[in-house]
């Protein structure tokens, strides 16, 4: 197959039906060439962008309407098994039959490709130990934590060891510390067995790691080249303003507010805290500093796919806020609480406050404790120890008007399908006691702030992503609540959409309102006003970002939220397996 380049695609398109009879373009002229073996190609973009399709399209699952597909020659074809034998394809949900143990389930798949007994035998020994489950070869599938799944999925799509490895965003919903390891494990077998991968994934500091990133946007390829060379092209654009203090001070915050999807007359296409500073790009063709004290910086691959998509969408202005004030009044205090389950503790004897007007993060790996711990403060589980109180209510003797001062946005949209949109808020506004003129201001007022009102008639189950995160949002907000509670609740959204949704809670929360937030995108932290990490049932780490940073490096050496996460982490369970 010398010369033969291992993917070749030339003006692919796909169309679904869409809504009122216009065909949704999945794939919208979309062109590119990996020649290279051993080389790891990322495919970047928010849901919707296309990615899935495409590569469902590469591995022979989907055919495309117009365009042509070249796989090391072939054309994709999943009855051929000349085509077969050459890709492994692990989508987003690996189909593993979670009754059998992990070594069954390798064997089933290694004999449905041929893989000779002994081969597998060996190459099922070898793949366990690369990827950290060597000890798990006989615990059940469905037993296994999310991240392990994913490991096991990669496993068993190695199990051939196939020249082309297509995997459809292998590290959706798993924790930072999975993450790192599962793009450990691909970068090696490209290395040391010659394997080309290509791989889609929704984080951008991801893609960067990769050889060549393809950038994706509602169907259409934005950008293909190296990471670098894409960075490169920003030269000039990209800033920097230190911060003052540990967290987002007034300066962040107030910068965060004045990009141009708020004020169409700013020179700041975007403004995002980052490291104890903010990190600005500005419109192209502004010469010299976009405001005061802004210092020069390198750009990384979230500033190419914000020039390339912010400049012709317009973003979400902020909603309105309720009246109120930030301050040091405590609204949340969890005083040893513990759940248990069974022999099982989820979460033990953790202890922790949060202040009026404060984003508060709640952080952890996969199986941390952190979902039961934000259940217990919503209200939704009641721990088996110690006592919650919200806005002086204690959470177990008077629950029910607790939960009126509350918001709460699920990572599962609580939607009711078949409800329009209006009928879904006036649903969540009667609820919690909202009623006549006021229900009708608030309706008026978050339709305008969600750009809800062309929706207002329509049915949830039929609504866009984007639209179905802004409804879910409103409805959290219909009562005008005290603290509101966001599980995951940018999880899946472009970064526009990030964007609008963190202008929104930092204005909330200048106005009085407490966030408290869980998130796996780990440079939304830098958000936070303080928040706490969790692993085991345990609090390893609260504080500040700056707090947590100056934990993980104690020499000062400067680290990403990220890498400070992962240090602690690892230190945690190290200090555990050596006990």
């Amino acid at each position: 197959m010398t010369g033969i380049s291992a993917v070749q695609v030339s003006d692919l398109a796909k169309y679904f039906p869409g809504r009122g009879g216009e065909p949704l373009r999945a794939l919208d002229g979309v062109s590119f060439t990996i020649g290279s073996p051993g080389t790891v190609t990322s495919v970047a973009g928010p849901d919707g962008a296309g990615k899935s399709v495409l590569l469902a399209v590469l591995a022979g699952l989907i055919r495309p309407d117009s365009g042509s597909v070249s796989v090391f020659g072939l054309t994709p074809d999943p009855d051929s098994p000349e085509f077969v034998s050459r890709i492994g394809y692990m989508p987003q949900r690996f189909g593993l039959y979670e009754e059998l143990s992990a070594r069954e389930n390798f064997e089933t798949f290694s004999a449905l490709r041929g893989v000779p007994r002994e081969t597998a035998v060996r190459r099922f020994g070898e793949l366990m130990a690369l990827t950290g489950l060597a000890g798990f070869e006989d615990r059940a599938a469905g037993a296994l934590s999310g991240g392990m799944k994913q490991k096991l999925g990669l496993v068993c799509t190695l199990a051939a060891m196939p020249p082309l490895l297509i995997l459809d965003e292998p590290t959706v919903g798993v924790d930072p510390l999975s993450r790192l390891e599962l793009r450990r494990i691909i970068r090696r077998m490209t290395e040391t067995a010659g394997m080309t991968c290509i791989m889609s994934t929704a984080y951008l500091e991801e893609a960067a790691e990769a050889d060549r990133v393809l950038l994706m946007n509602e169907g259409r390829l934005l950008a293909y080249d190296e990471p670098a060379r894409l960075t490169a092209a920003l030269r000039g654009r990209t800033w920097r303003v230190p911060a003052a203090s540990g967290g987002p001070d007034r300066t962040a915050r107030r910068l965060m507010l004045s990009v141009r999807a708020n004020r169409p007359e700013s020179l700041l296409l975007d403004a995002v805290p980052r490291s104890q500073g903010v990190d600005l790009l500005s419109d192209d063709g502004v010469s010299g500093a976009p405001v005061p004290g802004a210092q020069p910086r390198d750009a990384v691959l979230e500033d190419v796919y914000c020039s390339l998509t912010f400049e012709r969408s317009p973003g979400a202005p902020a909603a309105g806020v309720p009246s109120g004030s930030a301050g040091e009044e405590t609204v949340i205090r969890a005083e040893h609480i513990s759940r248990t389950f069974g022999s099982f503790t989820a979460v033990a004897d953790t202890s922790f406050t949060v202040k009026r007007g404060e984003i508060f993060g709640l952080l952890g790996p996969n199986g941390a404790g952190k979902t039961t711990t934000f259940r217990m403060l919503c209200g939704l589980l009641e721990p088996t120890s110690g006592t919650i109180r919200v806005s002086g209510v204690d959470m177990l003797s008077a629950k029910s008007e607790a939960r009126r001062r509350i918001g709460y946005v699920a990572q599962r949209f609580s939607l009711y399908e078949r409800l329009t949109v209006e009928e879904n808020l006036r649903y969540f506004g009667e609820s919690y006691g909202v009623w006549g003129s006021r229900l009708r201001s608030r309706l008026d007022e978050l339709t305008a702030s969600f750009r809800l009102g062309r929706w207002m008639k329509t049915r949830a189950a039929a609504l866009p992503l984007g639209i179905r995160r802004e409804l879910a949002m409103a409805a959290a907000l219909i009562h005008s609540p005290d603290i509101l509670f966001l599980d995951e609740a940018t999880s899946g959204a472009d970064v526009a959409a990030r964007r609008a949704f963190w202008r929104r809670i930092v204005s909330l929360c200048e106005a009085g309102t407490t966030a408290v937030v869980t998130t796996h995108f780990m440079e939304e932290a830098e958000y936070f006003d303080r928040l706490l990490i969790q692993d085991a049932g345990r609090i390893l780490a609260s504080g500040t970002p700056a707090d947590i940073r100056r934990a993980a490096s104690p020499d000062g050496h400067p680290l990403s939220f990220e890498e400070a996460f992962i240090t602690i982490v690892r230190k945690h369970r190290r200090e555990g397996a050596a006990a």
